[in-house]
């Protein structure tokens, strides 16, 4: 058994975290059958009991991330010993996940700031407690809340290297370090001033990503792309994002856009458009979202209509990222007002001509407005109106329609995959500037990093960090082995966002008085991270979709 008092070797301290998994899959399997039970009799998840009883449902997503999250963590672990690499600080890493996650798990864990789930709450009683409760989870919380563990591992954070990323290949070594270098010497030093004159990136700085192969990452060499995987996708967009948010976020319309053509696409749209978006020629922007309908696509009302070789598309769209400077348009719309639900739905690529400061919306049957926003600024937010828009039929997404739901449900996988990587980018910003001020604010004749409470955040930051990107590496790979992820990328996004917002929080509390003003670069960084809750699937959306595919298999 570990304890607080003895540091086990590596071997026994690897033996005790795999017994922890086993026990935290054994501790969620009860607690699914629990609510099966009443939720999904027969095996039939029933709709209206998953309502009524959502905040268990719910709280089982989150021990379900948690349980693999702790999994992941273990198989990092059990890679870095193989390879020799398995130092202190990844063993302190180590320790405090598995004493803050399995601590958690026993007592209650949160959703948000104000819920939290117990076991109790997911129908967990004294026996399944006790079994998950084994000498081994004892012993690593014991000895991972030990306070002089978490002190050595701030000590360690102090030359700027937060634990070993356990990559496999030496290929995507070199990529992080080009990108963690691009972003030190194109981002950095420019990003606060972005933010708070609340412009547009410099269409020069997108030019250069386009040339570094930013948006052709995962597109395949045959149509102009790089053809790596998800993985090298998660490293490009954590670097990019830990220099700025909007920089890390600029791949993302065309890392979907690039998605449903490559999957939905005619072979003539493929050669058409996949070399145009790998190049960053075309800066493409996602039309999905509109003013009363968010997550609840069934119900979109955007519609277009045949007319002669082309559609006419009428209708409301808001929340659309970088849609002025946008020069194509991966559309969702009504082509069949009488099919119910989502199968009257279609894509449509829709091109249009790049809007300037002075004429953002340069083309008949469009007009847009800008949304005013708190962060992620970069490429700016709009409400757009089509009255009129005019789409040539060839830009209906493989030449037949009623099948948009379907082709946008595709990409969601690789979507939430990369945002969990844009929140753990955000992340690690955060950390970054809080232990920064941390080591040079002095309060009492020392450092404010002396103190408990500061250096024991920082900490605890670092260790969520490196969970949130184990497990988002952890989805990119079982997507680039072309197995089904939808519950692994939304485990990734549910975490990644919540460390997101808890290190922003976290660091601003760390400066102080001074966070809260927008000269620190802190300031910015809570803004950005707040969104990552909110899109590509809120937290709580997230935590349903999670919840139906436990309780449904």
């Amino acid at each position: 058994m570990v304890t607080a008092d003895t540091a086990a070797p590596e071997g026994a301290l690897l033996d005790a975290g795999r017994t922890a998994v086993r026990c935290a899959g054994d501790l969620v399997a009860r607690a699914r059958e629990r609510l099966a039970r009443t939720l999904a009799p027969g095996g039939r998840l029933d709709a209206e009991a998953l309502e009524r009883a959502q905040t268990a449902a719910h709280g089982l997503a989150w021990y379900e991330t948690y349980r693999q999250a702790l999994a992941q963590m273990q198989a990092w672990a059990e890679r870095l010993r193989e390879g020799g690499r398995f130092g202190e600080r990844e063993r302190l890493l180590f320790e405090v996940a598995f004493a803050e996650y399995l601590a958690r798990m026993a007592g209650g864990l949160p959703m948000s700031q104000v819920e939290f789930v117990r076991p109790g709450d997911l129908g967990l009683g004294e026996a399944e407690m006790d079994a998950f409760l084994d000498p081994a989870v004892r012993g690593l919380i014991a000895a991972g809340c030990e306070a002089g563990r978490r002190r050595r591992l701030a000590e360690l954070l102090c030359d700027g290297e937060f634990g070993d990323w356990g990559l496999e290949e030496e290929e995507l070594g070199l990529i992080r370090e080009q990108f963690h270098r691009f972003a030190e010497e194109r981002v950095i030093p420019f990003a606060h001033g972005w933010h708070l004159r609340d412009e547009l990136l410099p269409l020069s700085l997108i030019e250069e990503l386009g040339e570094l192969g930013v948006f052709g990452l995962t597109v395949p060499e045959a149509y102009g792309g790089l053809g790596l995987g998800k993985r090298a996708m998660c490293i490009v967009t954590e670097e990019l994002s830990r220099g700025y948010i909007g920089v890390g976020s600029l791949s993302t319309r065309s890392e979907i856009a690039a998605e449903l053509v490559r999957l939905g696409g005619t072979e003539e749209q493929k050669r058409r458009y996949l070399p145009r978006i790998a190049s960053g020629e075309i800066i493409p922007t996602a039309v999905f979202t509109e003013p009363d309908v968010g997550s609840d696509l069934a119900s979109l009302k955007t519609r277009a209509l045949p007319v002669g070789d082309h559609f006419e598309v009428f209708g409301a769209k808001t929340w659309i990222t970088h849609a002025a400077r946008a020069d194509l348009m991966t559309l969702l719309v009504r082509t069949d007002p009488d099919a119910e639900g989502y199968r009257g739905l279609s894509m449509l690529l829709a091109e249009k001509p790049r809007g300037t400061a002075t004429d953002p919306f340069p083309v008949e049957g469009l007009d847009g407005s800008e949304i005013p926003v708190l962060g992620y600024r970069g490429m700016k937010e709009y409400a757009l109106s089509f009255d009129g828009f005019r789409v040539p039929r060839e830009g209906l997404l493989g030449g037949v329609e009623g099948q948009g739901f379907k082709q946008l449900m595709a990409t969601f996988e690789s979507a939430r995959i990369q945002t969990a990587a844009r929140a753990v980018g955000v992340a690690r910003n955060a950390l970054e500037l809080g232990l920064a001020y941390a080591l040079e604010r002095r309060q009492f004749g020392k450092p404010i990093f002396e103190f408990p409470r500061v250096h024991g955040k920082l900490a605890r930051m670092a260790t969520e960090i490196m969970i949130a990107r184990q497990l988002t590496l952890y989805a990119a790979r079982e997507k680039d082995a072309d197995r089904r992820c939808d519950l692994e990328a939304g485990l990734a996004k549910l975490l990644a966002a919540a460390v997101a917002w808890a290190a922003a929080d976290n660091a601003l509390q760390i400066h102080g008085g001074n966070g809260y003003a927008l000269e620190y670069q802190i300031s910015r960084v809570l803004c950005d991270a707040r969104i990552l809750n909110i899109f590509e699937g809120a937290a709580e959306i997230q935590a349903q979709v999670i919840a139906r595919r436990l309780l449904a298999e």
